[in-house]
């Protein structure tokens, strides 16, 4: 089944953008398969202070409230040590792969946790995406909601 998390910005950014292929949380997932990436209503203030970030969201428009990317969750493992620069000690990190970023934002409201999107935000996203990657992502049954 896809999911959805949403992500603040300017970290929604970096994954969609950049090579940040883990995502920090504080609760483990087992899911594994396709998520979309929401960027969430607010900004992280505290980000700047984040090195590698500055280079990724420069000159970006950091689009709010909206479906940015579609990717894979790989994996989840706990605090190992900095296993990229993007980890975050003391969280859970969430491997991602099949990062793509869509043409368009699609406007969308979230919220917390993983999240199961409707049938017409699935559809909507499934349309900016090449029969390819969609189907590196899920099956068909999985973008029309009925999984």
């Amino acid at each position: 089944m896809i999911r959805a998390l949403t992500v603040r910005q300017p970290w929604a950014a970096a994954i969609t953008y950049a090579d940040k292929r883990v995502e920090n949380r504080v609760w483990p997932t087992s899911h594994r398969g396709p998520i979309l990436i929401h960027s969430s209503a607010t900004v992280d203030q505290t980000a700047r202070r984040h090195a590698p970030l500055a280079a990724v969201v420069r000159g970006l428009q950091l689009d709010l409230k909206a479906v940015v990317a579609v990717a894979r969750i790989t994996g989840c493992h706990e605090d190992d040590g900095e296993c990229t620069p993007w980890s975050m000690a003391g969280h859970f990190h969430w491997s991602l792969d099949s990062v793509t970023a869509l043409p368009l934002p699609v406007p969308w409201g979230g919220a917390q946790r993983l999240w199961t999107p409707p049938a017409e935000l699935l559809e909507t996203v499934r349309m900016q995406l090449d029969d390819d990657t969609a189907a590196n992502l899920a099956d068909e049954r999985e973008w029309r909601g009925q999984r």
